[in-house]
């Protein structure tokens, strides 16, 4: 009569042994995050601002729609956390250059060229951008980091400058903001406008051989603005 019992009490042990169906693990937060922001940077560039929806955000990036609004608050500060990031990714980058390890020359040649293939390899940072701009950037002026996150840049570039100038290779008196700011601006007009500036000018502006060129002219500029006589 005993063993009864003590096969059903030794069943029961094995069933609290045996290991358990795994369960779904709750998504990472970190990685929602990122995925969310890897949809809405799609959704953004693509539809801009307004044309943006958090519908397709969300299945973009195979999350409940609640969630984004849990992470992000609004579609507004979802746009400004796109905003920051793409900003973010594209200065970590330039870090990368090590342009204190060169000379001033080869410095500025590598942020030009950096600039330019960064821009080619990222339309959407460009379009972001013009959507921004469109709103007269009201995001941006909402970021607390955003000025933190570019003085990095301003104070490498204002290195080689003086690096350059010391060496008697530069002129002085450059402003590395407003030197910065012509180096994406050569880049950042052909490439916004290279549709219709190749329909005015029959020529096509994305063609290999017209990139090449177009890099090289950039750095012509530059250089002979900033190299002494």
């Amino acid at each position: 009569m005993a063993a009864a019992p003590a096969r059903a009490a030794a069943k029961r042990a094995v069933r609290v042994a045996r290991p358990q169906a795994s369960e779904p693990r709750p998504r990472d937060a970190d990685r929602s995050q990122g995925e969310i922001l890897e949809a809405a940077t799609a959704e953004f560039a693509e539809f801009g601002l307004g044309g943006a929806r958090v519908d397709r955000i969300a299945e973009r990036a195979g999350v409940n729609k609640r969630l984004i609004y849990y992470y992000f608050g609004s579609k507004e500060d979802l746009f400004l956390a796109v905003l920051e990031r793409a900003y973010e990714v594209i200065r970590g980058e330039e870090r990368k250059l090590n342009m204190s390890e060169v000379d001033p020359i080869e410095a500025i040649r590598r942020l030009i060229a950096f600039t330019w293939n960064y821009y080619l390899a990222h339309p959407e940072f460009l379009t972001l951008l013009n959507s921004e701009n469109l709103h007269r950037a009201r995001h941006l002026k909402r970021s607390a980091g955003i000025a933190t996150m570019n003085s990095p840049l301003v104070q490498m570039l204002a290195e080689v400058l003086q690096r350059g100038h010391k060496a008697g290779i530069f002129r002085a008196g450059v402003d590395p903001v407003q030197l910065y700011i012509s180096i994406a601006g050569l880049a950042y007009f052909y490439l916004g406008n290279c549709h219709t500036l190749s329909a005015v000018f029959a020529r096509d502006l994305l063609a290999t051989k017209a990139k090449v060129e177009r890099l090289s002219h950039m750095t012509d500029l530059v250089l002979g603005y900033l190299v002494r006589d």
